[in-house]
């Protein structure tokens, strides 16, 4: 993919307004499921905690967006809106190491439609940011969207230092501005295996808005160091695609994949990875929520809930 097509960030490009007029200086801190009730037809106000929506990735998304609220509920008119995918590697869709293109097309659509000013698709690939762009399939995408911007985080310039005052082992980190600036951040990971994690899903994917992210495997207990990153890094929407479910060799596959078919949303970022463990099996293991690391520190510090027995989830027929 030309590298025209896509927008690198910098700190010039951001002080001559990219993002807009949010505050300088100021970041946004923003049981095994199978076993969850299912509350679809249980009488409530409000709408539910979790949506698991199948069908084609425009129709899941829909049907995900539609039973939380609409995405009125998140993306007012004239907001800047960031959306971070996973495109870490350069893995076609069909591996399911990556964000489908599908999801995130139709997550990008619904928040222009809702009147955001500007949509920035971001993420600091690990392999170079041209290939993995072109080979998931999300550069093309996101070139098919009138008004989004495909941003590649992969200048230092385009990050902030950032304290964690509630880090345990990760105390300060340099956080990408356009995230920081965002008035929304909506994160679309992708479910899969992950050798150093066991599981990825949203809060692992956060990784992806983080200059070093070396310091996370080798300076400490990668497991903390996620759990310290999402009391600072809280997303308005976590919609994990599964439409192809990477269950072995992760995190770049290719490996074994279950074609789940849907995706799973929430507001709540330890309950819908909570739920996506019991997707499948990982790596021919089946686990628990509570036996993901990273999952048990973040509800340990009130980032969310691992209890999905107390949280109403809802399938559209």
């Amino acid at each position: 993919m030309d590298r025209r097509r896509f927008l690198r960030v910098g700190t010039g490009a951001l002080g001559a307004g990219l993002i807009g007029s949010a505050v300088p200086g100021a970041p946004r801190l923003f049981a095994q499921v199978p076993a969850a009730p299912d509350t679809s037809a249980t009488p409530a106000s409000g709408p539910p905690d979790i949506v698991v929506a199948k069908g084609s990735p425009e129709d899941a998304v829909r049907q995900a967006l539609d039973a939380l609220g609409g995405i009125g509920r998140f993306v007012r008119p004239g907001q800047v809106v960031v959306v971070k995918p996973n495109a870490g590697f350069a893995s076609p869709p069909e591996w399911g190491a990556t964000t489908h293109p599908g999801v995130l097309t139709a997550v990008a659509a619904a928040c222009l439609q809702a009147g955001a000013r500007r949509l920035f698709v971001v993420d600091h690939t690990l392999a170079p940011s041209d290939r993995c762009f072109d080979r998931t399939g999300i550069g093309a995408a996101v070139a098919s969207i009138p008004g989004a911007k495909l941003v590649a985080l992969d200048d230092p310039k385009a990050y902030r230092a950032v304290e964690i005052p509630r880090g345990k082992a990760l105390k300060r980190t340099d956080i990408a501005e356009v995230a920081l600036k965002a008035d929304v951040l909506i994160n679309i990971p992708t479910a899969k295996a992950h050798t150093a994690t066991g599981v990825s899903f949203g809060l692992k994917n956060l990784m992806g808005l983080v200059w070093d992210r070396q310091v996370f495997h080798t300076d400490m207990d990668i497991h903390v160091g996620i759990a310290d990153l999402a009391t600072v890094l809280r997303p308005a929407l976590t919609i994990v695609d599964a439409m192809v479910v990477l269950t072995t060799r992760g995190p770049a596959g290719p490996g074994d994949v279950a074609n789940f078919g849907g995706v799973v949303a929430g507001v709540d970022p330890v309950a819908v990875d909570a739920y996506a463990v019991g997707l499948a099996t990982w790596n021919q293991q089946t686990l628990a929520p509570g036996q993901i690391g990273f999952l048990r520190h973040a509800a340990e510090r009130g980032v969310g809930t691992l209890d999905l027995s107390s949280l109403r989830i809802v399938r559209p027929a």
